[in-house]
C-alpha cells in the first residue's frame, strides 16, 4: 500500500517522469543483487562502478547536461543545442539513497535487499520522496519489514508534520513576500543586500527544515523512524558547528562515501586541503548546475581550511556570542551567493555587503520594509534558536500534573492547523524552496 500510494503520490506531481523513477529503483534493485553476488570475487567493483554510473549518469542528464553544454558554448564558440529537459522531482535525493545504498552492500555494511517491493518503498516512500532528509537503507531497512504503530506515535507524528507546516507556510512563505519584494526594487542599498540576505538565509532555514519535520512526522505515523536533519544550525559558534547541524543527511553523506574514502583527515595537510576543496566543490554544484553554486561550496572549503589550519585555537578562546556572531555574519554572506541567479549578481550582491559598491548604505525604501517585515525577522531568529523549545518543554514538564495542559495543547495544534489552511486559502501557491536543486 505504501508503494502504490508513494508512486501515485509521484506521479500526480510529476507524471513524465515517474518512469525515471522506476527505473532507478530497478537499477539499483538489480545492481544491489549483483553486488551480493560479486563482493568477493575478482570483478567485484563492476556492478559497483557500473550502478554508480548509470545513476550519476541520469542525475547528470537531467541537472547539469544544458550547464556544461552552455559552458562549452561560451568558451568556444560552438553552438550546442540545449536538451531544456525539466528537473524531475527530488531526483538528487533518491539518487543519493540508491548509492548509499549500493555502497553499503559493497561494504558488507548491510545484505542486499531481495524483496523488491521493501526496496522500491525504501526508495519512492513520500514522506522523504521530495527534499529528503537523505535516508539511508540501514537506517529503515527493520522497518521496511516489520514496524510498530501506536497511537502515540500517531500523535507524535501529527505534531511533527504540523510543526513543519507552520514553519513553512506561517513564517517561510512570509519571508518569501519579502524577499520578493525587495528583489522587485530598483533601488539598492547596502542594508538591502543584507536584508535580503538575512530573509533568505531565514527563509531557506523554515522551508527546509519544515520539510524534514513534515518527512520526520509522517514517518513516524507510518511506523518509519527518520533521522533529524536540522538541530538549530544557525546558532552556531563556527562554520564546522553550522555544518554539523544544517542539512545533516547530506553531510554525513559526503563524509562517509566520499571525504573518508578519499582519506579524511588522516593524510598530509595538501592533501587534505585538496580533498575539502574537492568535497565541497561537489557539495556545492549538488544542490545546482550554476557558478554561485560552485562558488558557494568553495566558499565553504576555504572557510573550514582557514578555522582548521589558522584559526582552530584562537577561535576555542573567543568568546561564545562573538563566535556565533561571526559565523552568523559569514553565513549571511554565503546564502547572499546561494541566491543569486548568476556568478555576476553574486559579486555584486557580495560586494555591496560588504561596501565595497557605490552605493548609500540606506534609503526610505529599504528603511520601509525594514520596518514592516520587523516582527516577522524577529519572530524567525528567536525561533531559529532553541529557547522556545526549552521554555515549552520546560512549561510542560511542571504541568504534567495539570490537567490544562492535556487540552492546550491539542487546542493549540487545531488553532494552528486552522490558521494555516487559511494562510494557503488565502495565500499563492509557493511551492519548497529545496524542489528546485
Amino acid at each position: 500500500m505504501l508503494l502504490v500510494f508513494s508512486l501515485v503520490f509521484y506521479g500526480y506531481g510529476e507524471p513524465r517522469y515517474l518512469l525515471v523513477l522506476a527505473a532507478s529503483i530497478l537499477s539499483g534493485y538489480c545492481h544491489g543483487r549483483w553486488i551480493s553476488r560479486l563482493r568477493t570475487g575478482k570483478w567485484s567493483k563492476l556492478p559497483l562502478v557500473s550502478s554508480i554510473v548509470i545513476s550519476l549518469g541520469l542525475l547528470f542528464v537531467f541537472k547539469y547536461a544544458d550547464f556544461v553544454l552552455d559552458t562549452v558554448t561560451k568558451i568556444s564558440g560552438w553552438p550546442l543545442t540545449a536538451l531544456n529537459l525539466a528537473l524531475p522531482l527530488g531526483i538528487s535525493f533518491y539518487t543519493f539513497q540508491i548509492i548509499s545504498y549500493l555502497v553499503d552492500v559493497y561494504r558488507g555494511d548491510t545484505p542486499a535487499e531481495r524483496n523488491f517491493l521493501n526496496f522500491a518503498t525504501y526508495v519512492s516512500l513520500f514522506p522523504q520522496l521530495i527534499a529528503g532528509p537523505i535516508v539511508r537503507y540501514t537506517t529503515v531497512s527493520q522497518e521496511l519489514s516489520a514496524r510498530t504503530h501506536s497511537y502515540k506515535l500517531a500523535a507524535g507524528g501529527a505534531r511533527r508534520f504540523l510543526i513543519g507546516l507552520a514553519k513553512k507556510v506561517l513564517i517561510a512563505n512570509t519571508l518569501a513576500e519579502l524577499g520578493k519584494s525587495l528583489s522587485q526594487q530598483s533601488s539598492a542599498t547596502v542594508l538591502m543586500a543584507w536584508l535580503q540576505a538575512i530573509a533568505f538565509m531565514l527563509q531557506i532555514y523554515y522551508d527546509f527544515s519544515g520539510y524534514s519535520d513534515m518527512a520526520i512526522g509522517l514517518g513516524k505515523i507510518f511506523g518509519f523512524h527518520y533521522l533529524e536533519n536540522f538541530d538549530y544550525p544557525l546558532t552556531a559558534t563556527s562554520i564546522t558547528d553550522f555544518w554539523r547541524h544544517w542539512h545533516r543527511s547530506l553531510g554525513t553523506w559526503f563524509r562517509d562515501y566520499l571525504y573518508i574514502p578519499m582519506g579524511g583527515n588522516r593524510i598530509k595537510v595538501a592533501r587534505w586541503v585538496v580533498n575539502i576543496l574537492v568535497v565541497w566543490l561537489l557539495t556545492g554544484f549538488w544542490h545546482g548546475a550554476g557558478w554561485n553554486f560552485i562558488i558557494w561550496g568553495l566558499y565553504f572549503a576555504i572557510l573550514l581550511i582557514i578555522e582548521k589550519l589558522l584559526l582552530n585555537g584562537p577561535l576555542k578562546q573567543m568568546p561564545g556570542i562573538l563566535r556565533r556572531i561571526g559565523t552568523l555574519l559569514l553565513l549571511v554572506i554565503s546564502f547572499a551567493i546561494f541566491n543569486s541567479d548568476s556568478l555576476h549578481q553574486a559579486m555584486e550582491q557580495v560586494s555591496r555587503m560588504l561596501l565595497l559598491s557605490d552605493v548609500p548604505f540606506s534609503d526610505l525604501t529599504t528603511r520601509y520594509y525594514a520596518s514592516s517585515f520587523a516582527v516577522t525577522l524577529l519572530i524567525a531568529a528567536i525561533g531559529a534558536t532553541p529557547y522556545p523549545a526549552r521554555v515549552i518543554k520546560h512549561i510542560v514538564q511542571r504541568s504534567k500534573q495539570s490537567k490544562w495542559i492535556a487540552v492546550a495543547e491539542p487546542v493549540g495544534l487545531v488553532t494552528m492547523l486552522i490558521l494555516i489552511t487559511a494562510f494557503l486559502i488565502d495565500g499563492s501557491f509557493n511551492p519548497f524552496l529545496y524542489f528546485r536543486f
